[in-house]
């Protein structure tokens, strides 16, 4: 796990200075240098664009600029963490309206890089924390966003259901969290037949992987998190340009999973309880096929439109799961569906739930931490879409929505949740933004844990 504080410096540390400059404030900004120094950043090309560094001459006053950009962000400035040379460094002040400690989250995740496969081609700048920033919580974020990005970013032959049980144990270890797992047959005693069939034709077993940590006294929280290691599609198999990314299938456990290390990391009020199904979907004699009923754990029987509509199916056996413990609140994160990134593409994270309030909180939240979540409708109209003449229901809703019917197939097995919220996420950067790599990423998961903080009064 990447070790985020390692990227702050202490505030008493000897640092070099460096000015954000915006834009639209370039005249201003190059005004106050000398002229020397304004012609030496003329010729530099420096325009104050997001991620643009320029270092300065002894006698500017100040080391460097960094790009702001528009000034909507403070992420717009975080590709400095490694366009700054290495070293500490202290920031003359941050832009209007900018949070102190979102720009120290944002500059640590700047400096974010995958090192499990390839060295790290630099150290990232040391960021002295700027007045007023809560470095902790700074600290606390990105190391949350870090792990789901590693999670993410380790190939599926390093990332199977045994090694996800392996991180989880791992995480659970550093926070003291009790950690119980039902795996392979097991499945079917313990009735998650579902979460068995997606995962049965696997060398490297199907299991249910559940974390719980927090005093029985606090509101039992559940974050469920769809465990696909790998997705060939099973025998509705994917063409090969649409495996290339199916490591990525887990983004959604490696996404509660971050949230989870803050959660825990920040000893919120709750009675946590993680629910991951981990499973590969693979493909041998044994794979369930289109046109199978299968049963769930509710009790609804579904059947099998396409192998490759796999993730809802396991997520519906550890939702059961989750609600028969009465949770004050219900939040699944899935690498659901193509459909919404055909809708929002890769930025936006879609959420789905019945409840305004949860909705309000989540959105407003994403705003302020610079996560944008887009609201997204369960609409009942599309339910139908879902029926099938042989069974309760199909997993597939047709050709039309189907980020929507995805949902709303969850929908039938949260119905008796107090509060559910669902996350249809991408969990990827295709190309690089600062402070956003390219690579897996904590979409929609610092939003969501603004929202706790807020639900739970912390």
């Amino acid at each position: 796990m990447t070790d985020a504080p390692d990227l702050f410096a202490a505030p008493s540390e000897a640092a070099r200075t460096a000015r954000i400059v915006l834009q639209e404030g370039l005249g201003s900004a190059l005004d106050a240098l000398p002229e020397a120094v304004r012609q030496h950043v003329r010729d530099s090309g420096f325009e104050g664009a997001p991620g643009q560094v320029v270092i300065l001459p002894q006698d500017a006053g100040v080391d460097a600029l960094a790009g702001g950009g528009s000034g909507r962000s403070p992420f717009e400035a975080a590709g400095a963490a490694m366009a700054l040379p290495e070293g500490a460094w202290r920031f003359e002040g941050l832009p209007e309206g900018w949070d102190p400690t979102v720009f120290a989250t944002a500059f640590a995740l700047g400096g974010y890089q995958f090192t499990r496969y390839k060295q790290a081609r630099r150290a990232p700048a040391r960021l002295v924390p700027p007045d007023g920033a809560d470095i902790a919580e700074a600290a606390r974020v990105a190391s949350g966003a870090m792990l789901t990005r590693d999670l993410v970013n380790t190939p599926a032959g390093d990332m199977l259901p045994s090694h996800l049980e392996a991180a989880v144990r791992g995480l659970a270890a550093r926070f003291k969290a009790k950690v119980t797992v039902i795996k392979g047959d097991a499945l079917l005693k313990e009735n998650y037949p579902l979460i068995h069939a997606v995962g049965r034709a696997s060398a490297d077993a199907p299991r249910l992987i559940e974390l719980h940590w927090g005093e029985a006294s606090h509101p039992r929280l559940a974050l469920v998190g769809k465990g696909v290691c790998f997705d060939s599609g099973g025998l509705n198999i994917k063409p090969g340009d649409g495996m290339l990314l199916m490591k990525k299938d887990m983004g959604g456990a490696a996404s509660v999973l971050g949230v989870a290390s803050m959660i825990m990391d920040a000893r919120l009020p709750v009675r946590l309880h993680v629910l991951i199904p981990a499973v590969e979907n693979a493909i041998s004699g044994n794979a369930f096929r289109p046109g199978d009923i299968l049963p769930s754990r509710k009790g609804l029987t579904v059947e099998i439109g396409n192998t490759d509509a796999e993730g809802r199916l396991v997520l519906a056996d550890a939702l059961t799961r989750a609600i028969e413990d009465d949770p004050d609140l219900v939040v699944d994160m899935a690498t659901l569906t193509g459909a919404a990134r055909i809708a929002l593409g890769p930025e936006l994270a879609p959420l789905y739930t019945d409840d305004r309030s949860v909705r309000d909180g989540v959105i407003a939240a994403g705003e302020a931490a610079d996560d944008p979540v887009w609201p997204m409708p369960l609409w009942d109209g599309y339910d139908v879409q879902l029926d099938s003449p042989m069974a309760d229901l199909s997993n597939t809703g047709g050709k039309l929505a189907g980020s929507v019917t995805a949902a709303l197939f969850l929908r039938r097995f949260a119905r008796e949740a107090r509060a559910w919220a669902h996350f249809d996420i991408f969990a990827w950067n295709p190309s690089a933004r600062p402070g956003r790599p390219a690579g897996g990423e904590l979409l929609g998961g610092r939003a969501l844990w603004g929202y706790l903080k807020q639900r739970y009064k912390v």
